[in-house]
């Protein structure tokens, strides 16, 4: 009786932590879309949605501030926050290292670089996107040039990652020494430090395909990522091949990392935080931390930006907001007795 009852009692849990989370980043995106300088009520939010499915063009001004300004935005903060958080999670298994993030490997300072450069040279959105891309895949193959030089490769490559992270954030620095400081550093400036104002279609219709699909990859090979920690060996005598398993990971993340910088500039804590507090929700078993890191981590971004947008009549840069609530956040995890910050 006891054994049907403790069944009974994790079927129940499992199922309500399913549904919980499918159904918070539906919530806080609905919220979101009523929440700003102009004021929608909840009802008046799902009817408009309900329009937009049904293919109605805008009847008003609330339809047009939802699908033109907000809806777009909060897509791009519920992709970038999946996003960083599952690169961010799988790092952390990849390397062991708890405090690993989706620019370990310098991704994002090479994404960065990219997209100031394109601003420099006066590329237009599409063009910005491109080169961040670009140039965040080259800081990857870089970084595994030198990484996979030595024996220790896993460490090497932190190594290797910190030091192209460091060479391509002198490069943006140089970038901006020479921008012209009327009209081209200000621009260069706003952007390093993330934002969700640049979301639209076009936007969103080259960079969100790379994220969408790399995230169903990882939620399809969940199980699998569980070995990323192992020796080659241990791995071998369970009849998987690790160091092609790693590359693919390494190269699912990036492409993630990349599309997101390119989009929304450089946003950090994310990947680190939103994975260790899922650690704590739901252990480090990436069959549940995955799909925990892709609702919380979207679920959290669009809270940052629905804030970053409404506290002050100036918008506020999302890297500012998320290092505010990230850090003192993550303290409290570290001092927390029991918490779980193994990779």
């Amino acid at each position: 009786m006891n054994d049907l009852i403790k069944t009974n009692g994790k079927k129940s849990s499992s199922a309500f932590t399913r549904i919980f989370l499918i159904v918070f980043p539906i919530i806080v995106l609905i919220i979101g879309l009523a929440v700003g300088r102009i004021g929608i009520g909840i009802d008046e939010v799902i009817v408009s949605i309900g329009r937009l499915f049904s293919g109605q063009e805008a009847s008003g001004m609330n339809d047009v501030v939802i699908r033109s300004m907000r809806l777009p935005r909060l897509l791009l903060a519920a992709l970038a926050g999946a996003g960083l958080s599952v690169s961010g999670a799988i790092f952390q298994g990849l390397f062991s290292n708890p405090l690993a993030t989706p620019d370990t490997l310098g991704v994002a300072s090479g994404s960065g670089f990219g997209a100031v450069l394109a601003m420099l040279i006066g590329l237009n959105m599409t063009g910005i996107q491109l080169m961040a891309v670009i140039f965040g895949i080259l800081a990857v193959v870089i970084t595994a040039l030198f990484g996979k030089a030595a024996p220790e490769g896993r460490i090497n490559m932190v190594l290797a990652g910190i030091m192209v992270g460091s060479l391509f954030s002198a490069l943006i620095s140089l970038v901006k020494f020479t921008a012209d400081t009327e009209s081209q550093l200000p621009a260069i400036t706003y952007w390093l430090l993330g934002g969700m104002d640049s979301a639209g279609i076009s936007t969103l219709a080259i960079g969100a395909p790379p994220i969408i699909i790399c995230l169903i990859f990882f939620f399809l090979i969940r199980y699998r990522t569980n070995l990323l920690p192992l020796q080659e060996d241990e791995a071998r005598s369970m009849g998987v091949n690790i160091k092609r398993l790693r590359n693919v990971c390494i190269v699912g993340a990036t492409m993630i990392t990349a599309s997101c910088v390119s989009m929304c500039g450089q946003v950090g804590w994310v990947g680190l935080i939103v994975p260790h507090f899922c650690r704590m929700l739901f252990g480090s078993n990436n069959v549940k931390l995955i799909p925990a890191s892709i609702s919380i981590g979207a679920g959290f971004m669009m809270i940052v930006d629905t804030l970053a947008r409404t506290i002050s009549p100036k918008e506020i840069p999302i890297s500012v907001l998320t290092a505010i609530i990230g850090a003192p956040f993550f303290i409290l995890m570290l001092k927390k007795k029991g918490s779980r910050f193994s990779g």
